[in-house]
């Protein structure tokens, strides 16, 4: 069942799963669509969805079914725009007040503590930060007809800085965490800028909108403490070390275990490159990190494929990803069969 699967990696990824991500985990709602939404450029949330109301009524039951069985812990969280107004955003065609409380519900761990729940509730009932655009393409205020290199999307479409009432605020852009984060505390009003990356396909922070006093006086404060940072960023460096080298080896003895077969250097080499710290790659997964059994022989089977097959040299030929996946198919499970025996002597 999608719909089950979907919440399944949801939970493991973050503690708790909402109706958007079951949508948006089988493919009903596309992350664009959802930006949308949340930029209060729609009316409702169902009519941007690319399935029917009653396969969209149908998840929800499941959902609620599924989170039930799992014991989950349910909680209502807000959903507001991020508009200057702030206002409620809607879910429902119909505003029909259970439905909307339904979509609303997080169904949460049970094996967070009450101290974890709360926490994650006070973070996701936070009102969103305003997000301002950097253009890319030519556009005019729908206020104004003025134009500019930032602009804010509202209802009837895009407004200048200007007519947002947010053409005070200065640039910071993005690369020091702990500059941003004392401006934006110090700030009355702020805004992220995202531009979006055509390569990506997805919208790209960029840096804040902050109020100048701010800014001066968050600097002032990085450079009183500058060197204590320093030391705190080098201790913090070395504990992520030591953390990728114990989950590594955690993840190598698990190659082990699944494929006694495959020799040790080789099982610690496909969990030095499966696990690296922000690769993407299946080890850094939610279900790599749990070493799930799936995960893992995915990883193995990507490590034989690129290095125990002419799976590489194909492609450089030009070869159909497809085709050239098809044509070592088997000399991957030879290699598998062989590493599923236990050496002996």
């Amino acid at each position: 069942m999608r719909v089950v699967s979907a919440a399944e990696a949801a939970l493991a990824e973050q503690n708790y799963v909402s109706p958007i991500d079951v949508l948006v985990g089988v493919g009903w709602l596309t992350p664009q669509a959802l930006d949308v939404w949340r930029q209060g450029r729609a009316e409702d949330l169902e009519g941007l969805a690319q399935a029917n109301l009653e396969k969209l009524s149908a998840a929800m039951v499941i959902l609620d079914r599924w989170a039930s069985d799992r014991g989950l812990h349910s909680s209502q969280t807000a959903y507001i725009a991020r508009t200057r107004d702030r206002r409620q955003l809607r879910f429902s065609r119909s505003g029909d007040a259970n439905v909307e409380a339904a979509y609303r519900t997080h169904w949460v761990s049970s094996e967070l503590s009450e101290v974890e729940r709360r926490r994650m509730e006070e973070k996701q009932n936070a009102a969103p930060d305003l997000v301002v655009i950097a253009a890319l393409n030519d556009w005019r205020c729908t206020a104004c007809s003025g134009t500019g290199e930032l602009l804010i999307m509202e209802s009837p479409g895009p407004v200048c800085l200007v007519c947002a009432d947010l053409d005070h605020l200065v640039l910071l852009p993005a690369g020091d965490a702990a500059l941003t984060r004392r401006a934006k505390k110090a700030s009355g009003l702020s805004a992220v800028v995202v531009r979006f990356s055509r390569s990506r396909h997805h919208y790209e922070r960029i840096g804040l909108l902050v109020e100048e006093a701010a800014l001066d006086q968050a600097e002032q404060d990085c450079l009183a403490d500058e060197e204590a940072r320093g030391r705190r960023r080098q201790r913090e460096e070395q504990r992520r070390i030591e953390q990728d080298l114990e989950f590594e080896a955690e993840l190598a003895r698990e190659v082990r275990r699944l494929f006694p077969g495959c020799p040790p250097q080789r099982a610690e080499a496909i969990a030095q490159h499966a696990g690296a710290r922000r690769s993407g790659r299946i080890g850094r997964s939610a279900a790599g990190r749990a070493l799930d059994p799936v995960a893992i022989t995915l990883a193995v089977v990507a490590s034989v494929r690129h290095v125990d097959t002419p799976y590489d040299a194909l492609l450089m030929s030009g070869a159909a990803r497809a085709d050239a996946r098809a044509q070592v198919a088997a000399q991957i499970e030879t290699v598998l069969d062989s590493w599923r025996v236990a050496i002996v002597g």
